[in-house]
């Protein structure tokens, strides 16, 4: 109850009730003490002023603060800013992907034919010449000087390398003399070089030794 619903406030009830006891306290005196009225009136209202402060202090006070307790949270309440309404953001449209270029495949080069044909299988030639030198090729009907110089850079010094050739190593070497492919079989090459490999001599290879062919 408050002050403006016509009731007595906290203080004016401390008020009377202090009265009250001091207004005892002077009847007793009188009465059953023999105090004199005016001792008797100090006394009560000494008594009734002290009593009226004491639960002024001890309901008042305590009343007053929790009033102010309570009304702060509604206050604060009430002075509270409403909050922001957040307005959803509007949803982003999905990108359309640019269209990629088709990438044209990157052609793959051939590399170029080399000068060593594939076809047979090459002989085992030599790094130098065998202890004595190398044999005169030109002994060969077929090997000239330039051949003959052709064959020592292949690796091919001596006759009895020519006589083991196989017909797959007679093949690649055919297809590998620059300018002479084929003189190999043409000139039956394998057959005088087992003839000379064996110490044997031929028509032509007498001509060579004689002078008349170089």
């Amino acid at each position: 109850m408050n002050e403006t619903s016509g009731a007595p406030s906290c203080a004016t009830i401390c008020w009377i009730a202090g009265g009250v006891l001091g207004l005892l306290l002077m009847i007793i005196l009188i009465s059953t003490a023999g105090w004199g009225f005016f001792g008797a009136l100090i006394v009560g209202a000494l008594v009734g002023i002290g009593a009226a402060y004491l639960l002024k202090m001890l309901f008042c006070n305590r009343a007053q603060t929790a009033g102010e307790t309570m009304a702060r949270p509604a206050s604060t309440a009430a002075s509270a800013p409403p909050a922001p309404v957040v307005t959803p953001a509007p949803e982003a449209e999905p990108e359309t992907p640019a269209p990629t270029e088709a990438v044209e495949p990157t052609p793959v080069s051939t590399p170029a034919p080399t000068s060593v044909s594939d076809a047979g299988t090459q002989p085992q030639g030599l790094a130098a010449a065998r202890e004595g030198g190398a044999d005169d090729l030109k002994k060969i009907k077929g090997v000239g000087p330039k051949l003959e110089q052709m064959l020592n850079e292949m690796g091919y010094y001596h006759f009895d390398q020519i006589a083991a050739w196989t017909a797959d190593e007679v093949a690649w070497v055919d297809a590998n003399l620059k300018g002479f492919k084929g003189r190999v079989s043409r000139d039956t090459w394998v057959e005088q070089a087992k003839l000379l490999a064996a110490g044997g001599e031929t028509d032509f290879s007498k001509k060579v030794d004689e002078g008349d062919v170089y």
